[in-house]
């Protein structure tokens, strides 16, 4: 038969080939399309396990403790290696009055040594956060809370007062082993090598890490976890390369070196040649410039304050140093906030915006411009002058923030000069002392809409946050009922009305909320697959909140 199809071909003329081969490459084209097409019908490209991923970070880790972290690091890796109490639950929930707690762990969780995690280890953490001497972040959100043990998976919580939001709170707290931790002096926490080798019970577990012989640590690496109790990870393994600065991870991005980074300097998303995605997430956070009032006579007035907010273009200054990857805002709440209201009928919502407006409420409130082209008055026996030191922490958006706001306020007469601090160095000492007359700072809230340390006035100094020592007697009822209450329409028309009261008294200026920028190689996929409620984030570790979903390999699955 073959023999014959041999003569055959043999006795084709010239036409008789190019027509044969013609029609030979049609068939074998149709089949070709027709295999794709078939695959593409029965089969579905889908993630697998599978594959190494590397993140760059700027910086060093200093504590992967989650009760002791001081960094965005130290907390993108504790989000990674230890779960929190919701993750770890079988069910929590209040007592009708809301003051008393019954959290069950689930059956049979571990940490990464192979240990039960037990109701010890909860009632350990929570102490250990309570401890002054630990010197915990968490330590407010714990203060008064007594804790008791039911049974080996079972604790109640006994709160001084009712707190709607302390739901919250449960769900932030990562708990910590005591079989690790418990023979250690609380002062001596922070020395311990498990800080830098931790055990937890999260999705990923620890490796190895890998140092210079000065100790920089130049890579982390991590695992799978194995036994963990819930969706395992696709990613097998995820590893954090360190450099000094921004610069050079975009470097490292570039050469292949790196799979992804979360943006700091906006200005830079143009260096990034190496194909990618940009994945941006709106972020939880505001940055605003906190007046201190005692520190300036002219800050006390009103008029000032609207002045100086109306005198700031904040929709240039997000399109110049943000590119456009950010929101203006008018308020203690941003947008995806519950409570947070955009229709508030009041405030600088309402007002125009620009130096025509500032300058005619600087007029009529008798501050004039002199000489020197900056606005005095005289309060009392003293003649003031507009003029201000404003604060900045030493990150670059918010230095090139600070340059443009100075510009806008030299146009309406007020004369800024900008201090530039390190961010430990307002942490450790500025906040603490309230030694600033303005501060450009951000505040991170939760889903939670809690403006307690924010804004209530017994938070005006050290601990408390409220840094622009803002005091309002019907503000702080407000706040307090909208902590203790549990009917949602009336929590939500106090936060309204708290949020009216703050935008007319213009403590602080509002200015932005940025978003955060995750810059990763195309192959990365599953980054925002759980969907539209976790686009918003508090911290840049809640980047890793769906890692389970993230994956980098794929394979052709039949439907």
């Amino acid at each position: 038969m073959f023999s014959g199809f041999i003569k055959l071909f043999k006795s084709f003329s010239g036409k008789e080939y190019i027509i044969f081969f013609a029609a030979f490459l049609v068939f074998f084209v149709s089949a070709s399309l027709w295999v794709v097409e078939f695959i593409n019908q029965k089969t579905t490209l889908a993630a697998i396990a599978g594959g190494n991923y590397i993140e760059g970070l700027a910086g060093q880790p200093s504590f992967i403790n989650p009760i002791l972290a001081v960094n965005d690091i130290d907390r993108d890796l504790s989000e990674l290696i230890f779960s929190d109490l919701a993750d770890l639950a079988e069910s929590y929930k209040p007592d009708k009055d809301g003051k008393i707690w019954r959290y069950r762990l689930k059956d049979g969780v571990k940490w990464h040594n192979g240990k039960e995690i037990t109701s010890d280890d909860i009632i350990f953490t929570i102490e250990t956060v309570q401890n002054q001497d630990v010197r915990s972040s968490l330590f407010q959100n714990w203060q008064g809370v007594a804790v008791e043990r039911i049974s080996e998976r079972e604790i109640e919580l006994k709160l001084p007062t009712p707190y709607v939001f302390f739901k919250s709170a449960l769900e932030s707290l990562r708990p910590i082993p005591k079989h690790i931790f418990s023979d250690i002096p609380a002062s001596n926490l922070r020395l311990s090598n498990y800080n830098l080798e931790p055990i937890g019970s999260g999705p990923y577990k620890f490796l190895n890490l890998k140092k210079r012989n000065d100790g920089y640590i130049i890579s982390y690496n991590l695992e799978i976890n194995d036994d963990y109790f819930a969706d395992k990870p696709y990613i097998k393994k995820i590893s954090f390369a360190f450099y000094n600065n921004e610069a050079d991870i975009i470097d490292a991005f570039n050469s292949g070196e790196i799979h992804g980074f979360g943006l700091l300097n906006y200005e830079n998303l143009s260096k990034v040649i190496f194909p990618h995605q940009v994945i941006p997430l709106k972020m939880l956070k505001y940055y605003a410039i906190f007046l201190n009032n005692y520190s300036h006579l002219s800050l006390k007035e009103k008029n000032v304050r609207l002045a100086l907010n109306l005198a700031i273009n904040k929709q240039a200054i997000i399109e110049k140093v943000f590119d456009g990857q950010a929101d203006i805002a008018n308020s203690p709440l941003v947008d995806g906030i519950k409570g947070f209201d955009n229709s508030l009928a009041g405030g600088i919502i309402n007002l125009p915006i620009g130096g025509e407006k500032a300058n005619q409420i600087l007029d009529n409130s008798g501050w004039l411009i002199n000489k020197e082209n900056i606005r005095e008055k005289k309060i009392g026996k003293d003649l003031i002058k507009l003029e201000f030191i404003l604060t900045v922490p030493d990150a670059q958006p918010l230095i090139e923030t600070a340059k443009l706001i100075k510009n806008d306020w030299e146009k309406i007469g007020v004369k800024a000069d900008i201090s530039i601090v390190s961010l430990s160095e307002i942490n450790s000492q500025l906040i603490k002392s309230r030694d600033y007359q303005m501060l450009l700072f951000g505040n991170i809230l939760g889903e939670a809409p809690d403006l307690y340390s924010f804004w209530h006035s017994s938070e005006k100094f050290y601990p408390g946050l409220n840094l622009a020592l803002y005091e309002n007697k019907t503000a702080d009822r407000l706040i307090e009922s909208i902590r203790n209450n549990f009917d949602n329409d009336k929590r939500n028309r106090d936060l309204s009305a708290l949020q009216s009261i703050i935008i007319d008294d213009q403590p602080a200026i509002f200015i932005y909320s940025p978003k955060y920028i995750y810059i990763a190689k195309k192959t990365l996929s599953g980054f925002d697959s759980i969907g539209e409620q976790e686009k918003f984030i508090s911290f840049s570790s809640d980047r890793f909140k769906n890692v389970q979903k993230w994956y980098v390999k794929t394979a052709r699955m039949f439907k």
